[in-house]
This record gives C-alpha cells, sequence and structure tokens, in this order.
C-alpha cells in the first residue's frame, strides 16, 4: 500500500493545492462570511485521532505483546522505534512526492494506508512481521498531520487559522486521554491486538468522514516538489528540526516502559495504569494550550521554556516514579512539559520555512518521531543494563539537557544569519 501511494503520487499531474498561512489568510478574506465547517475539522481530527491512539497504545500494551511474541520488554520495544522510523521516512517524501495531489485525495489515501498497516498489526504472525506492520503504519502519521493542518487552515474563518489547526491536533491530545486508555484496557483483558483492530476502523471511518465532510480544497496557491524541497536547504529548519529530535526524547524514554514503571517500581495496579495514562493525555492537552499561549508571546522563549521544564520534571520522576501517587502527578507533568514543546517547535518552522510549509509542518512530526525512537531505544538500553526502570527518566533528562544547548545554538546562529 505505501508503495503504490508513492506511485500514484509520483504519477499523479493534478495541480496540488498548498499555501503558507498568510496566502490561506488571503484566499479567505474573499468569503468574509465563511463559517466554522464544524464536521470537516472533526473528521480532520477524527484521522488524528486515530494516529494518536495507535501511538502511544502499543507503550501501555509492550508487557503484554513482549509476552505474546516471547521477547524481553526491551526487545518489544523496538517496534515502538519502527513506527517512529516509519513516520521519519514518510513524512518528507510523500510530502515532497505528493506535493500536486489534491490534498482531499491525499488525505483520504492516507488514512487508508494507515488503516491497512494497523489491519496487518493485528494478523501478523511474528515478531519481525509485527515490526514490519508497525513501519508500515507510521508511514502516513506526519504526511497526514502536515496537510490536515494546512487544510483546515484553509477552511476556517479569516483570523481563526490557529484556531483550526489546534482543532486538528486536539485529535492526537484526545486520543491521550480517551483512545490510548481505552484500547490499552481492551487490549490488556481481551488481548493486544484488539487494539489495533479499533485503530484499523477509525482510520477506515476517517476516510468515509473526510470523503463526507471535507470539501475540495480549491482557491489557493499551487506548489511542486522542488519548493517544497527548498526546506531542507535553511539552516534553521534544519536546526530547529534537530532540537525536536534531540530534546523531546525524553518524553517518550519515560513513556515507552511507563506500565512496567508504574507497576513493579511504584507498586500500581496493573488495572489502574489506563488511568494513569489518562493523566498523561491530560497533561498533554494541558501542555498544548499552555505552549500554544506562550509561543504566542515568544516563540523562543517558550522552546527555552518548555525544553527547561522538561530538565527539572524528568529529573524528578526518578525519585517520582517510587510512589504511586507522585508517580501519577509525575506522569501528568512529564505529558505536560512535553507536548507544550511542540507548539513553539511547529510555529518556529512555519516561521522559517517560508513557501515550503507542507514538508516543514510533515518534518516537525519526523522529528518528533525520531526523538520517539531515540528515546524508545535509549531507554531500553539502559534497562537492559540493569540500571532499572527510572533509569530511562534520568536518560531523558540529559536529552532535554542537550535539546536546551542545541537550542541555544540555533538562537545564535538565527541571530548571525536572520534569513536562513
Amino acid at each position: 500500500m505505501p508503495g503504490a501511494v508513492l506511485g500514484y503520487c509520483m504519477a499523479n499531474s493534478a495541480p496540488g493545492l498548498d499555501a503558507t498561512l498568510d496566502d490561506l489568510e488571503a484566499s479567505a478574506a474573499a468569503v468574509p462570511d465563511r463559517r466554522w465547517p464544524v464536521a470537516a475539522i472533526l473528521a480532520l481530527a477524527l484521522g488524528g485521532f486515530g494516529i494518536g491512539t495507535t501511538e502511544f497504545v502499543t507503550m501501555g500494551l509492550l508487557p503484554d505483546i513482549a509476552t505474546a511474541m516471547k521477547v524481553s520488554e526491551p526487545t518489544a520495544g523496538h517496534i515502538v522505534s519502527a513506527y517512529a522510523l516509519g513516520v521519519v521516512v514518510g513524512a518528507p517524501v510523500i510530502a515532497a512526492l505528493c506535493a500536486r495531489v489534491p490534498r482531499k485525495r491525499l488525505l483520504m489515501i492516507l488514512m487508508a494506508a494507515f488503516a491497512l498497516g494497523n489491519a496487518a498489526s493485528v494478523v501478523a504472525p511474528t515478531f519481525a512481521t509485527l515490526t514490519v506492520a508497525r513501519f508500515v503504519s507510521g508511514l502516513p502519521h506526519g504526511a497526514y498531520f502536515g496537510v490536515a493542518s494546512l487544510a483546515a487552515a484553509s477552511l476556517a474563518p479569516v483570523g481563526q487559522r490557529a484556531k483550526a489547526v489546534a482543532a486538528v491536533m486536539l485529535g492526537l491530545s484526545a486520543a491521550n486521554v480517551v483512545g490510548v486508555p481505552a484500547a490499552t484496557w481492551l487490549g490488556q483483558n481481551l488481548g493486544w491486538r484488539d487494539a489495533f483492530i479499533v485503530v484499523a476502523v477509525i482510520g477506515a471511518a476517517t476516510v468515509a468522514a473526510i470523503a463526507r465532510f471535507v470539501p475540495e480544497l480549491h482557491g489557493v496557491r499551487m506548489t511542486d516538489p522542488r519548493t517544497e524541497l527548498t526546506a531542507l536547504r535553511r539552516p534553521q529548519v534544519l536546526l530547529t528540526l534537530l532540537v525536536g529530535a534531540v530534546g523531546f526524547g525524553g518524553m517518550f524514554a519515560v513513556y515507552t516502559y511507563i506500565t512496567t514503571t508504574l507497576t513493579d517500581v511504584a507498586g500500581l495496579q496493573v488495572g489502574l495504569v489506563p488511568l494513569v495514562l489518562m493523566l498523561f493525555g491530560l497533561g498533554m492537552i494541558a501542555g498544548n494550550i499552555i505552549g500554544g499561549v506562550l509561543a504566542d508571546r515568544g516563540v523562543d522563549r517558550a522552546v527555552f521554556a518548555s525544553m527547561l521544564s522538561m530538565v527539572v520534571i524528568l529529573a524528578g520522576f526518578v525519585a517520582a516514579a517510587h510512589n504511586p501517587y507522585t508517580a501519577a502527578i509525575g506522569a501528568f507533568l512529564v505529558g505536560a512539559s512535553g507536548a507544550s514543546l511542540a507548539p513553539a517547535l511547529q510555529t518556529r518552522l512555519m516561521d522559517v520555512a517560508h513557501d515550503a510549509q507542507t514538508l516543514a509542518a510533515a518534518l516537525n512530526h519526523a522529528a518528533l518521531n525520531i526523538a520517539n525512537a531515540s528515546g524508545a531505544w535509549l531507554g531500553g538500553l539502559v534497562i537492559a543494563a540493569g540500571l532499572g526502570y527510572t533509569a530511562p527518566a534520568a536518560v531523558g533528562a540529559g536529552l532535554a539537557v542537550l535539546g536546551v544547548a542545541l537550542f541555544a545554538v540555533t538562537v545564535l546562529a538565527a541571530r548571525h544569519r536572520p534569513q536562513g
């Protein structure tokens, strides 16, 4: 299916429907009485809900998957990394090669591929085939969010573009409050494969919802693969992506192994784990809101504030994980500090990418999933080395410190070369 998607994109000669946020504002100005397309935005957010559920439920079910597949939990963590690597590969390739495919059609193709990848996870007979299926499931992730964000911005009323983009991203946050806990409970009680059945159904439902409620997106400036690829020549784009790829890894180092940390270290009953995952999701929602407010007041300051909070909270989680109450509070704060970074990084990328915003938006999710992969891998390394399930939080704090240092370099570079 992913090969078919890319083949279609390369062969399709229809003009694309892409624009910067300024272009979208200008095109919308011609329709001053435009109202919120609630059904269309909800359809796009449903895709985010499905993506968020599949991305995070794997972590909650990791012990169950490890037992069923007869591998160690650190080895089972490789499927988390496989999904993340799928995002890293798929985001730039699809965003660039599919720049001229009509956006509604592309959104439907991406979610169809997502549904099929999760269906393959359900029937995977071995750990190796499951790893491949998770990689395939991740391929549409970044491109979907990039295209869906611009689609929502093009549909919203004048002056409310950011709210529309946030509404799409709310599907991802809502997944951590509702989708992930529910799917985790289902997987723990009926079998881990059932969780992926639910995700595949959500993907199929999203295809139907987009077909029914999202209109064709006309009247915005066209782009092409060459224009999108100019993002890769901008040092500030690349440096900002590096900050996200490194600094965001701390959250995933902790969250990947959160179930065993809560049960074996904090002493929490396994049946209460979904409630803590819900707290983590509520933290992400709070972090998204706070991060957006901070970014409006100053993007660079918001990045520094978010990453410094991650340093403190992840370091504190090493001690907090030994008590069920402080572990639950710590999970909320880890989710909040991590999610607060995302709006600022996305805003900064949109600022420095100029007319290559689709690729930049997709690459942001690729960078965050590099963080996902590296965080899960490094967390597994310290656990396998016998350092215990609190060690990933210490590793995460170190990654956040490195992210702060990298962003300081990024800001200094921008001052010397503001157009980079």
